[in-house]
Parts: structure tokens; sequence; C-alpha cells
């Protein structure tokens, strides 16, 4: 959980036409920093990042993304779609001020910071992203079994009403990673809370059905411009849906990428390996 000595501010934003609940923590005019979480969590997946980045005097703001937790929850799969959800993201940052803010991204919020850095990377001062594949790269990694076999999910999806079934099940498994203490009991709790508010299972899993119906990460085979925004990749090699090669070669899509394996991580580093990340955050975003 935050630590008690952060304080930190929660408010609404609309964005693209939606209701987004955003925290805030830190001086009103610092360095903007955005933090994206993924699926299955929400705001709280940056508990550990919030306190150090406030402190160190970067503005952290930390949206539930649409369909999570507080944040409006639109109906039907085509409003999750990636481009749908980086647009979200973009208009955040501008309704709060910005012309452009440090993107950081974990899984699913990776996902959009990737696909924001390709089509809005005038919006991006530096981009930090936390297991989460880069959409060349994953095509690649399609291409070969072992890959399959670690996205059985993102298929159980695809089908009617027993995912949302099967999401507190799901969310539970989906968090354990390979530091015991990464969660407290408490913390475990408002997560199941966040699941359980009316209509955020159908949401979260509509991430996955329109990545698969509608076009985005892992389909089309066109030609990916380069992201030159300066750019950080945290690989927690212990990520049981991802493979430890997909963090492999980014430099063809990403130069001058800089990335750092963590041997000993799950798919949640910022968790399993706190103090680590958040070191290589602050000199990173600092521009070190």
């Amino acid at each position: 959980m935050i630590p008690p000595e952060t304080e930190f501010r929660s408010r609404h934003v609309v964005t693209n036409g939606v209701r987004l609940h955003v925290v805030e923590a830190g001086p009103e005019r610092g360095p903007p920093v955005v933090l994206l979480h993924g699926f299955p969590e929400f705001w709280e997946g940056w508990t550990r990042q919030i306190g150090p980045l406030s402190r160190a005097g970067f503005r952290v703001i930390v949206p539930d993304l649409r369909g999570y937790n507080l944040s409006e929850k639109p109906s039907g799969v085509r409003a999750y779609r990636v481009g749908t959800l980086q647009e979200d993201v973009a208009g955040l940052i501008r309704a709060l001020g910005y012309e452009r803010a440090h993107v950081v991204g974990h899984d699913w919020g990776g996902i959009i910071a990737w696909a924001l850095a390709l089509r809005q990377p005038e919006v991006i001062e530096r981009l930090v992203i936390l297991n989460a594949p880069h959409p060349a790269a994953y095509r690649r990694a399609l291409g070969h079994p072992a890959q399959w076999m670690r996205s059985w999910y993102v298929l159980f999806f695809q089908l009617p009403w027993l995912p949302e079934r099967m999401l507190p099940r799901f969310g539970r498994w989906a968090l354990q990673g390979t530091n015991p203490a990464a969660y407290l009991p408490e913390e475990r709790r408002r997560y199941e809370e966040a699941w359980a508010r009316p209509g955020a299972a159908t949401a979260m899993v509509n991430y996955y059905r329109a990545m698969v119906r509608l076009g985005g990460l892992g389909r089309g085979g066109g030609a990916v411009p380069p992201i030159r925004v300066p750019t950080l990749v945290l690989w927690g090699e212990r990520d049981v849906a991802l493979r430890p090669e997909l963090a492999d070669g980014l430099e063809e899509w990403v130069p001058g990428v800089r990335v750092v394996r963590f041997p000993r991580a799950s798919h949640w580093v910022m968790r399993d390996e706190p103090l680590r990340v958040n070191n290589l955050l602050l000199e990173f975003l600092s521009g070190q």
C-alpha cells in the first residue's frame, strides 16, 4: 500500500468521451509522470512507485483505465480498441494542462504506451515499458508455439459470459509473482472489490476481445515506424504469460532502447523488485 506519509489526491477527469478516475501525488508543478496499470489491476498496482516518484518531485498521475475500478465502463467490445485506449491517455495528458508527459506502462498499460509512442510520440517525454510486448515483437513471437501456449487465456477470453464468471479466480492466480510479500491481504481484498464493481469484469475482458476481433496487437503485417522517444524496457524473465525473448531485438523498432532484465522477477516486476525498479525509474526519468 502507499506509505502513509505520501499525500495523494483523487478525482475524475473526462477525456476522449469517458470519465476516468485519477489518483495524483507530488507537486502540481513537478514534471508529469503517467503510470498505466495492466490487467487485472487498477491504479493501486503502482503503490510501490507513487511515493518514491512523488517525493523526488514528479507529479505522479495514475488513472484507472477505462472499464476498471472507479472509471467509467462503456458497453460493447468496440469501446476497448487499442486506438481508443491510446486516445484516452493522450486526452488525459492534455486535460491536465500538459503538451507531453513521461509515460510508464505495465502489461496492458504498456501496450497502450507502445501504441501512443507509435501514433502520437509528440505527447511523450520519456517512455518506460514493463513486461508488455512491442506489437511487432509480439507478432513475431506468435509464430512460435511456446508463445501460443502461454497466451491461452487470450483465446479463453473470447468466450461469452464464462470469462466474466471466472475472473475472480483467474485474477487471484494471475497476480501471483515471485515475491510472496508482493501483495498484502488488504490489497488483495481491494482488488476483488474492484473486480466486483458492476460492469467491470466484462469491460476488463473486452480489452482482449477487441484485440482479437477488431485488430490490434499481434495482427497486421505492415511496416512499423521506429520509436525515437527515449525508451527504457524493464522485463521480469519469470513471466508465465510472455516469453523473455519478447525483449530481444527491440533495437530493430526502437533505436537506442535500453533493456534491463530481472532474472528472478515475474510479470509483476514492479512489485517483485520495487527498490531496483524505482531506482531505474528515477534515474531514467531524471534524464540520467
